[in-house]
C-alpha cells in the first residue's frame, strides 16, 4: 500500500552527471517527488492554493481543515478529490457555523512548501493566542531514540528521492504508529492530523516527529490538534520555542542519534 503511494508521488527525470573535471557526463536516473498546485475548496466556495505531494490528499485536507481551525472533526464529510489539469482540487463541506470564517478569509494564496501563513495581512491574526496544551504523556529519552531510528523506514518517498518531509505519530513507547511525506513539510504534518482523525487516532496519546526545522506554524499545529509533545530532527526558531512555551507544548529539537535539545517541557513528560 504504502509503496504503491510512493510511486504514485513521484516520477524519473532523465539527468546529465558531470564532475568537477574534464570527464564527459553521463546519463543517470534520478526519481524527484511531484510537486502540484492543490486546490481547496470548502462548500464550494475556493479557500486556498497549496503546494504538495498529491499523496494521501483525503488526510492532507481534513489536516489542513483541523489545523486551520475551521470545524472539528465529527463535523467534516468525506473529502472528495478531483485531479485537474496540471493540479488536484480538494473539496470538503463543512458545517454552517464555518461558513462566515470561511468567506472572510477565503483567498487565493500560493505559498512555497503551503506555510499556511502568507496572505494573513494582520499579526495580531497571525499570533493570536493558542490553547493551552492538556494532554499529558510520559515518554523516555529511549523511546525518542527509537522512533529516531525507525522514522527512515517509514520515508518511502525520501528514500527514492532525498527531497521529502515526514510527520510521524509515535506510541510513548517509541513505536511508529503513522506516518506521512510531502515536499512541504506543513503539508506532511497536516497530512498526519488527517489521518489520526480519519482514523479514530487520538493525538493525545502520542508524540509528533518531524525530519525538519521547527517553525511556529508547525508548533501551532501540534497545539491545534491536540498533541502534548513535539519533536523535530532540525533547529527550531526563536518563535516556535516562544509558541510551544506559551502554550505548554513539550518541545524536543535537534534531536539526533546521540542527543537532543529539549526547549520546552513544562511537565517533565520527557524522563
Amino acid at each position: 500500500m504504502r509503496t504503491t503511494i510512493a510511486c504514485q508521488g513521484m516520477r524519473t527525470i532523465d539527468l546529465i552527471r558531470l564532475g568537477y573535471d574534464e570527464t564527459p557526463g553521463d546519463a543517470i536516473d534520478r526519481e524527484v517527488p511531484v510537486e502540484a498546485p492543490i486546490a481547496v475548496e470548502y462548500n464550494g466556495i475556493g479557500y486556498a492554493v497549496m503546494m504538495g505531494t498529491p499523496t494521501d490528499l483525503e488526510d492532507f485536507v481534513t489536516g489542513f481543515t483541523l489545523s486551520e481551525g475551521l470545524a472539528e472533526a465529527h463535523e467534516l464529510s468525506e473529502p472528495q478529490i478531483v485531479p485537474v489539469e496540471d493540479g488536484w482540487i480538494a473539496r470538503l463541506n463543512l458545517p454552517p457555523r464555518s461558513l462566515p470564517r470561511i468567506l472572510d478569509r477565503a483567498r487565493s494564496r500560493v505559498s512555497e512548501s503551503g506555510c499556511g501563513i502568507c496572505g494573513i495581512d494582520s499579526i495580531a491574526a497571525a499570533l493570536a493566542p493558542l490553547p493551552g496544551v492538556t494532554a499529558r504523556i510520559e515518554v523516555t529519552r529511549a523511546a525518542i531514540a527509537r522512533a529516531l531510528a525507525a522514522l527512515g523506514d517509514h520515508q518511502l518517498l525520501g528514500q527514492a528521492t532525498g527531497a521529502t518531509h515526514a510527520a510521524a505519530f509515535c506510541s510513548p513507547s517509541g513505536e511508529i504508529l503513522a506516518a506521512r511525506e510531502d515536499v512541504g513539510r506543513h503539508n506532511a504534518l497536516d497530512k498526519l492530523i488527517g489521518a489520526l482523525a480519519r482514523t479514530g487516532r487520538l493525538p493525545a496519546t502520542g508524540f509528533v516527529l518531524l525530519s525538519a526545522r521547527c517553525s511556529q506554524e508547525l508548533v501551532e499545529k501540534c497545539v491545534r490538534a491536540g498533541f502534548p509533545m513535539l519533536v523535530t530532527i532540525s533547529a527550531p526558531t526563536s518563535l516556535a520555542i516562544d509558541r510551544a512555551r506559551e502554550a505548554g507544548l513539550t518541545l524536543a529539537v535537534l534531536a539526533r542519534h546521540d542527543t537532543l535539545l529539549l526547549a520546552h517541557d513544562p511537565n517533565r513528560q520527557v524522563a
